[in-house]
């Protein structure tokens, strides 16, 4: 249970639960409670704490009861000499403390005082950050004398709102766990900075950071599972163990907790991911409704959070009683209003009129121990007479093990899949604050918000810890982590409960699904790709760029003024063809394999037939230079620094008067690249102002327009799913944008200018100005290969239908041809 990791079980009684908030316990002395009675005196041995509103004595026999006094009901006059040594607060924190490095080497790099987060508690001390550690240690040297972390153990580390104010940081040592190592509050944002990019510049060369949108490139493809993703999502949204207000956040997923068998096939099994809880009764709704309209500004739906303190200590009473207690002034809830029965608890959450929680992370876990009452805890009796043991399960768990392992299996079903990210467009997107919350009915009270008050600006002390304390006991929205709808996850075909199943899948299905895996293989190699043989074109203009196509069995490539043909097998010259005076500056093969077509820079398209070697058709397109041409059916695509995309069509009698145009996509600036996906349903067109834009081929429609680069974009192309674009430019950046929604999903800074690419959706082969080739994993946003190709930048690239076989061209007028090493 990641909860308990951050308790820590010690024998005496005392805890910092025993504190009121944003109270401190300071010191303690070994000290007697003295009673006297008319027969005899009475002296009880124990520890006496000393806190910054009260006195607590703790026996040592632990048939005695702890004894709290505040300050204001203290009438004893033996302790003035301590009292007065504790002065002020504010103060007693800000002392300077002595810090015991773990080597005489290390150099200190800052200290400010902070206060260590527990879950309802805090404890203060001061933080030191050296070249090699960070060390907490606490005034009151409660529970440890120093926490030390070494830097190199650091694996994450979060800047977090703590009271919706931007002052914690929370340090991770292992990669996978959501319970950090220490969470610490800062007094003031600019020490919690400092801190945080110290450690993050040490970290550069060691971790990779990964942000909300590469995790929903891994999540997309299916590299991150839905409880991984989750669990990411929270933690960059603030959520953390360590704070009750703000705990990671889960779904309810299922709707059925009656029948004997859990059907994961049948989505009326699953509950409406697109509602949030209080929307998912519509009587409730409406009442709600009709209240929200009648309420006086600020107006909200739900009195209460999806996601409190209480809610969670509701769910982990059985684990952390000590909490629960704390929390309620020292009893539990009434037993029949206690955690008894998961069925129940859902059915009220639809039902009731205050009742809109959502689960914890606990409920997807492995650690079955919050449902089952181990430590013989006295819950109380419900009015049918019976006790409060553990949790009742659903029928069609046998156990608690077997409950977990089954509510796992549903959240990572095909229907959660499908639908998970319309919940997540709720909790951490787009629909959870203004006009799109309002129309999902996911408005909540105003203080959940982050910016919702200024905590600082409140002057009295005791008018800032009661709003501070109706923040902490209400619960705390997450930070807003998408502001446009979130992508749907990528399932597997043939698998989608939504749909009809399929009976049987044909022999071209298999044959795809046997191309796809020998794909996959030769991209899980692509690091072992060795050059076979290269060619130089011998001319004076050294400076000309290589563009080619190729087809079966020749190479086409454009070095200057002419279109050359290469043999593969010959390893040599076939054919050189002239068309204009200009550059030439993008070619095609047509599907009839007869025709070959050029684009230059004198704005003309080229025709040219291989079997006559001869030219025979001219098409006059456009008002400035051709950049780029696409193919498909029976329709060519032509890419200008006339700021359009012309689509024309073409007879079989390829007579000038045949071509027809059927539609030109205008843009606000010079085409620079296009591409088509494996369909032809869509074309992908990147322009000199940064513009990526996506349309649709059967409509001529525009789809998505995303401005995601500051100079020219290089080259652009779908994935070979069509679900994202990946798009590389001058401004050194490559950019994976989702077909569907429109949203950068993936940004990756590389050291130098990316000119082309092929890619198969999660990793990238890429040719730079260097004219080395560098094989990215997108999903960690690393280079994991580098691999000297030319002397000069890598101005073309193609990669044959296996992926076994690439050939590059450059600027030293170089094409080489590589093979995939097994």
């Amino acid at each position: 249970m990641a909860f308990l990791k951050t308790q820590e079980r010690t024998k005496e009684r005392f805890s910092l639960l025993l504190l009121d908030l944003e109270e401190y316990y300071f010191e303690h002395h070994t000290a007697y409670h003295v009673t006297t009675s008319s027969k005899k005196e009475r002296k009880v041995r124990g520890s006496f704490k000393v806190c910054s509103r009260s006195v607590i004595f703790d026996p040592e026999d632990l048939a005695e009861p702890i004894l709290k006094v505040g300050f204001n009901n203290l009438f004893m006059y033996g302790m003035a000499s301590c009292l007065d040594k504790l002065g002020d607060q504010t103060a007693m924190v800000s002392q300077s403390i002595t810090f015991s490095f773990q080597s005489v080497a290390e150099k200190p790099h800052m200290e400010c005082a902070v206060e260590m987060v527990m879950p309802l508690v805090s404890n203060p001390g001061h933080v030191c950050i050296t070249d090699e550690s960070l060390y907490f240690q606490p005034l009151n040297g409660y529970p440890e004398q120093v926490i030390p972390i070494k830097l190199h153990s650091v694996r994450r580390i979060y800047k977090r709102r703590h009271g919706l104010r931007p002052l914690g940081l929370e340090v991770f040592c292992t990669e996978n766990d959501f319970c950090s190592d220490i969470y610490l509050k800062f007094y003031k944002t600019a020490d919690r900075d400092e801190i945080y990019y110290y450690i993050a510049t040490f970290l550069e060369n060691h971790v990779t950071e990964h942000t909300a949108e590469s995790y929903m490139l891994q999540w997309q493809r299916g590299h991150l599972s839905n409880y991984q993703y989750l669990l990411h999502l929270n933690n960059l949204a603030d959520r953390s163990c360590n704070d009750l207000s703000q705990y990671p956040v889960f779904p309810w997923v299922v709707d059925d907790y009656t029948s004997v068998r859990l059907d994961l096939s049948n989505a009326a099994t699953f509950r409406d991911l697109s509602k949030p809880v209080g929307a998912l009764n519509k009587e409730r709704l409406d009442q709600l409704l009709a209240r929200y309209r009648g309420m006086p500004e600020p107006r909200f739906m739900y009195g209460s959070h999806y996601s409190s303190p209480g809610y969670v200590l509701f769910y982990l009473v059985r684990v952390a009683p000590e909490h629960m207690l704390c929390l309620q002034t020292g009893r539990y809830d009434h037993a029949d209003r206690m955690f008894n029965n998961i069925g129940d608890t859902w059915k009220n959450c639809l039902e009731g009129a205050t009742d809109f929680k959502e689960l914890i992370p606990e409920f997807y876990g492995n650690d079955c121990g919050f449902l089952e009452n181990k430590l013989r805890l006295g819950l109380g009796r419900k009015q049918n007479g019976s006790l409060v043991g553990d949790v009742v399960l659903p029928p069609w768990a046998s156990d608690t093990r077997d409950f977990l392992q089954k509510h796992r299996t549903a959240l990572e079903s095909q229907y959660v899949s499908e639908h998970l990210h319309e919940w997540i467009d709720l909790v951490f997107g787009f629909r959870q604050r203004g006009s799109e919350a309002l129309a999902a009915h996911n408005v909540f009270h105003p203080l959940t918000y982050e910016g919702g008050i200024d905590c600082d600006s409140i002057e009295d002390p005791d008018q800032r810890i009661a709003m501070l304390t109706q923040i902490l006991e209400f619960g705390q929205t997450p930070t807003q982590l998408f502001t446009i709808p979130h992508p749907q996850r990528i399932t597997p075909r043939f698998q989608n409960i939504t749909r009809s199943p399929s009976t049987s899948q044909s022999e071209d299905s298999s044959f795809e699904d046997l191309t796809e895996e020998s794909r996959k293989l030769a991209w899980a190699n692509m690091g072992n790709l060795t050059p076979i043989s290269s060619h130089k074109i011998h001319k004076d203009n050294d400076k000309a760029l290589i563009i080619f196509n190729l087809y079966v069995p020749s190479l086409l490539f454009l070095p200057d003024t002419t279109l050359k043909m290469f043999s593969k097998e010959l390893k040599d010259f076939q054919r050189s063809m002239s068309f204009s005076n200009m550059a030439l500056s993008s070619c095609l093969m047509l599907a009839d394999g007869k025709t070959a077509v050029c684009s230059s820079w004198d704005n003309n398209v080229y025709f040219y037939s291989v079997p006559f070697g001869r030219r025979q058709d001219t098409l006059m397109g456009h008002d400035d230079a051709i950049s780029q041409m696409c193919w498909f059916d029976d329709r060519l695509y032509t890419a200008s620094w006339d700021s359009t995309v012309k689509v024309n069509t073409k007879g079989s009698n390829h007579k000038r008067s045949q071509f027809q145009l059927l539609a030109e996509l205008e843009h606000d600036a010079g085409v620079n690249t296009i591409g088509l996906n494996p369909a032809g349903t869509l074309l992908v067109s990147g322009c000199k102002d940064g513009a990526v834009t996506i349309w649709d081929t059967s409509s001529y429609g525009t789809l998505q327009q995303v401005h995601c680069h500051t100079g020219t974009i290089h080259h652009v192309a779908f994935s070979p799913d069509s679900r994202h674009v990946l798009s590389v430019g001058a401004d050194s950046c490559m950019k994976v944008t989702d077909v569907q929604t429109g949203m950068v999903i993936s940004t990756v800074k590389a050291v130098e200018e990316q000119r082309c690419f092929c890619w198969d959706g999660n990793s990238v082969l890429c040719g730079g100005r260097s004219g080395d080739l560098l094989l990215w994993d997108l999903l960690s946003n690393t280079v994991t290969q580098r691999i000297p190709a030319h002397s000069g930048a890598v101005t073309a690239m193609w990669m044959s239908e296996l992926c076994s076989t690439v050939i590059t061209g450059g600027e030293d007028r170089q094409i080489i041809f590589w093979k995939l090493q097994s």
